[in-house]
């Protein structure tokens, strides 16, 4: 992974409105997300180049209507977050 995105948002429906935006807007591939308190808080986590992770990071700290709780962009994140964005990523299976 070149670098991590990863936006909090409370709601499962501005969460999915987040992620169309942010896959829109720049050349990020969505990784997984994890869903906490049945939907009323969610995690998305993108990849990409560091560029690109921060445009879509940026898109939604700018996107109105939504409550953003936490962001963040890491770029070349340690091998061990790899193993724990695994593990979440296959509780998904797309």
């Amino acid at each position: 992974m070149k670098a991590l995105g990863l936006v909090e948002i409370s709601g499962l429906v501005p969460a999915i409105n987040a992620l169309d935006g942010m896959l829109k807007t720049a050349d990020v591939e969505f990784v997984t997300w994890e869903k906490k308190l049945g939907g009323r808080l969610v995690t998305i986590i993108v990849t990409g180049t560091v560029s690109s992770v921060t445009e879509a990071v940026n898109y939604v700290r700018d996107m109105r209507n939504i409550k953003l709780v936490a962001h963040a962009v890491i770029p070349r994140p340690h091998q061990e977050l790899d193993k724990l964005i695994k593990m979440s990523s296959e509780k998904y299976k797309f």
